[in-house]
């Protein structure tokens, strides 16, 4: 295996143990064990068990990167549905990992981590500005889509944790909730675009 083969192999072990429990439980014995390593490999990789919680959770935002990178044509919110169904599906992935990633006060959170975390977030609005054909937002459609964006990483928090919510209706929910939120905005700033309800 090449050394970035086995690097890969330690950090999808972190994040399958981090499926059934908390990254901040889980130990540098129980990463080797899962990965069928020993502890010297282990370092001969990362310096520290920091450094590959680390790295397993900034696997989780480049998920979330590569899915909104390359989305269907088509109307405004058809593609945004299917960049939220890519957020869902990712989230749902690496379920742990993501809860470890946004849970406030989480000991994984690091400012490289928070770095990454904002990188999602600035992606996801840039491709909301593309959907809706803006180019040059005003203050009040820029705060409107931040706002967004922590409705849905609270809304996929919430989800992943208690799931009373079908998968299916998250997608078409929370488009729903742009539109309006769009609506109200645009009463303030008539340069601000709407969108149609998710149907």
């Amino acid at each position: 295996m090449s050394p970035q083969a086995r690097r890969d192999d330690l950090i999808r072990a972190a994040l399958d143990l981090f499926g059934s429990r908390a990254p901040e439980l889980v130990t540098v014995d129980d990463i080797v064990a899962c990965a069928e390593v020993s502890r010297p490999l282990f370092y001969r990789y990362f310096s520290s068990l920091r450094e590959l919680q680390v790295e397993a959770l900034r696997t989780v935002t480049d998920g979330l990167i590569d899915r909104l990178a390359g989305l269907e044509e088509g109307p405004p919110p058809e593609r945004l549905r299917a960049a939220v169904r890519g957020l869902i599906d990712v989230a749902d992935s690496y379920r742990a990992g993501y809860i470890a990633l946004l849970r406030s006060g989480s000991v994984i959170a690091t400012s490289e981590t928070n770095a990454a975390i904002d990188r999602v977030r600035n992606r996801a609005v840039e491709l909301i500005l593309d959907a809706l054909g803006v180019t040059e937002p005003s203050p009040l459609l820029l705060l409107t889509l931040r706002c967004w964006t922590a409705v849905v990483e609270g809304t996929l928090l919430s989800w992943l944790q208690e799931g009373a919510v079908p998968r299916e209706d998250l997608d078409g929910w929370l488009v729903d909730q742009l539109a309006a939120m769009l609506a109200a905005t645009a009463a303030h700033d008539p340069t601000v675009p709407v969108v149609a309800a998710a149907q």
